[in-house]
């Protein structure tokens, strides 16, 4: 690890300034994701601006939905009761993800910006344009297994970890970030990247921009979240889906799913969101809608399987929602 300055933040503002004057520096919350890339030597900050003192650790209604504070803890938010009562794809998406400990540091901001855990991108003895633009993917034509299928470009193919951004994505979240022009807020669809040409960047956020908050809008029906991995837990997801599901009898009056484990960003599956709304909510409309969205997969031969377990996870997760009378 190569030697860094640190400093810790006094206000918002303080932080930003510090960032974004200087653009070797970093922001660092939980550190569950960042430390564990300057160990590897990913990652190599000259400065760090510890922002987890900062007034962010808060669950806070507004406008019938509600706001995150950017350094909530996992555990925290996961045992939240307006969470639970009110977002449990959220809540389950929580404890899906990584270890009691880890939950116990990571924090909202912090779980957004989780880099990939493609093999190559940690390994720095071969080429990765998301480590080193430029050098090559080593993972096109290599090991692929629990890399994208949605999405690719030339330059990349690999998967955002999260499982909390997979939720968060179902449910229309907005991120409150503060920068050196001032505030804004970015809905989580546009917050993230595809790979394009330039895989090194995750999400549209620019130097010196500080999460602060994350905006739940109210919602509607009945929430799931569902993950398949390798084993029962700490591991990420081969294909996960997010799913809200409002019915009026038998007719779906609305509907969001995300999927993920299957794209460089959380995948909004907007083309089966259009075929469902205010179609019958049936098994065979469920399997159709899935069959579309996934009509614009181009898998690897490592990765064909995520294809069909993409369609089945999907088609169960909405069967058993509209089951939920």
């Amino acid at each position: 690890m190569k030697a860094f300055d640190f400093q810790r933040a006094s206000d918002a503002q303080a932080a930003v300034t510090l960032v974004a004057d200087r653009p070797g520096a970093a922001f660092l919350g939980g550190g569950t994701n960042l430390v564990d890339h300057m160990k590897l030597g990913i990652a190599a900050p000259e400065l760090l601006v510890d922002v987890t003192r900062l007034p962010f650790d808060f669950v806070e209604e507004r406008d019938g939905g509600l706001r995150i504070g950017a350094t909530m803890r996992n555990s925290d938010l996961a045992a939240h009761p307006l969470v639970r009562e009110r977002y449990p794809v959220l809540a389950q998406a929580l404890v899906a993800g990584a270890s009691g400990q880890l939950r116990n540091l990571a924090t909202t901001g912090g779980n957004l910006l989780q880099r990939t855990r493609c093999v190559y991108f940690q390994d720095r003895t071969t080429p990765c344009n998301k480590r080193t633009p430029g050098s090559g993917c080593s993972a096109i034509g290599g090991y692929s297994r629990e890399l994208a299928i949605l999405g690719v470009s030339d330059h990349c193919i690999a998967t955002h970890p999260s499982d909390m951004a997979v939720a968060m994505m179902a449910l229309d979240a907005v991120v409150r970030v503060q920068g050196p022009q001032g505030p804004r807020g970015i809905p989580l669809h546009d917050f993230y990247r595809l790979p394009g040409d330039a895989p090194e960047r995750d999400t549209t956020l620019a130097q010196g921009e500080l999460i602060t908050a994350v905006d739940l809008p109210p919602v509607a029906g009945r929430s799931v979240y569902r993950k398949v991995r390798d084993r029962a837990s700490y591991a990420f997801a081969l294909v996960s889906v997010a799913a809200v599901l409002d019915l009026a009898g038998d007719t779906i009056d609305d509907v969001r799913i995300a999927l993920g484990g299957v794209a460089h960003k959380p995948w909004r599956a907007s083309v089966a969101e259009a075929r469902l709304r205010g179609g019958p909510a049936t098994e065979e409309a469920f399997r159709a809608a899935a069959e579309a969205e996934l009509e614009a997969a181009t898998p690897t031969e490592d990765n064909a399987f995520k294809v069909p377990l993409a369609l089945r996870t999907t088609v169960a997760v909405l069967r058993d929602l509209s089951e939920r009378r």
